[in-house]
């Protein structure tokens, strides 16, 4: 059974969310504050972390950044009472897989959950099947999907679930010109309301990680008036 770890200090919110992902299938952890959420997402391991931003103690965005400093990559899904579009894009450039912004359906929440996680089962089911290891190579970078794992140049990187996953993707197809909306739809599995920003964000941190100048890229490059194609 997956572990969610929900994080908000309203209480209402907490019930409705248990309630609704209890009944999905999910087992259940809660924090009410910023530490406690750092403490329990160290010490209990959840398979997503749903993370509210107005957070006592210590906010969620600083919650997100302190967990991806210590290398942990679990899915946060982010809930936000703001609309502005900068509040939604800081959240994703400090390492959050996805964002709400409240008020939310809990049928929709659910989905989402389901959605980040949908990738990330597959890729242990596949783990577990004793199937040949297989590896994309393309220049420097090394991918192994069964373990999902990067390496470039001999290095391994760190990379969040949806980064690997747009990584991975990408490098599946070498030389194809991508749109932004092709990438929503392939890796993260629904409609993202129009917002393409989210790819852009997820490329940029790609490229801060294999790219020797950002400027300049090598591997990830821009085309314009289409999208991004990924070459060795």
């Amino acid at each position: 059974m997956k572990k969610i770890l929900v994080v908000d200090d309203e209480q209402s919110i907490v019930t409705l969310l248990e309630f609704n992902l209890q009944k999905a299938g999910f087992a259940v952890i809660k924090a009410g504050d910023g530490p406690t959420a750092v403490k329990m997402a160290e010490a209990e391991n959840p398979d997503l972390i749903i993370l509210d931003i107005m957070l006592p103690g210590m906010d969620g965005m600083e919650v997100c950044k302190t967990l991806r400093m210590e290398k942990m990559n679990t899915p946060i899904l982010m809930l936000t009472a703001k609309d502005e579009e900068f509040d939604k894009i800081l959240g994703l450039e400090l390492g959050a897989d996805d964002y709400m912004t409240k008020p939310f359906s809990p049928r929709e929440v659910v989905a989402r959950v389901k959605a980040i996680l949908r990738r990330s089962g597959h890729q242990e089911q596949e783990s577990g099947a004793g199937q040949q290891e297989q590896t994309i190579t393309i220049g420097k970078l090394v991918i192994y999907p069964e373990k999902y794992e990067v390496f470039f140049d001999g290095k391994r990187l760190e990379l969040t679930p949806k980064e690997f996953e747009l990584l991975q993707y990408m490098a599946s197809h070498p030389g194809r010109v991508m749109t932004r909306d092709q990438l929503l739809n392939a890796v993260w599995n629904y409609d993202f309301v129009g917002d393409s920003r989210i790819v852009d964000v997820h490329i940029s941190h790609l490229r801060e990680k294999i790219e020797e100048d950002t400027r300049q890229p090598k591997y990830i490059k821009t085309v314009r008036g289409l999208g991004y194609k990924l070459e060795g």
